[in-house]
């Protein structure tokens, strides 16, 4: 099993999604307070069975939020994001060679946060 790992820095606090196998597997944006971290995990345990909608494909298929997007960085490496039903990104993962490793990053996201524990960074 997997567990989000948090993490205070500078400007509030942050969380990681790992794998049973210490690979993160994506992570938050910067929050201000515990609470609204706290809310952001619910929210991506809640979200996480969303569709997946392929924005590096021509005419990609429209995906209702909660999504996954899959897209190209600049490096031209896939990396997915995780939308909220209200469209903010709430969990996005590292830079991959290909897309199936950015599909299994996705089904990893699925297996592991709904019921992964919350631990603070060591």
């Amino acid at each position: 099993m997997g567990k989000f790992v948090v993490k205070e820095v500078k400007t509030g606090f942050h969380f990681n999604l790992v794998a049973s196998n210490g690979q993160t597997i994506g992570s938050s944006e910067v929050y201000t307070t515990m609470a609204s971290l706290n809310k952001g995990i619910e929210s991506v345990r809640k979200c996480c069975e969303g569709g997946v909608q392929d924005l590096t494909v021509e005419n990609p298929e429209e995906v209702k939020h909660p999504k996954f997007e899959i897209y190209n960085d600049k490096a031209g490496e896939f990396r997915f994001r995780l939308k909220a039903r209200n469209g903010e990104i709430i969990l996005s993962s590292e830079g991959y060679k290909g897309k199936p490793a950015c599909l299994n990053g996705i089904e990893s996201v699925k297996k592991n946060a709904p019921d992964s524990p919350v631990e603070k960074a060591e």
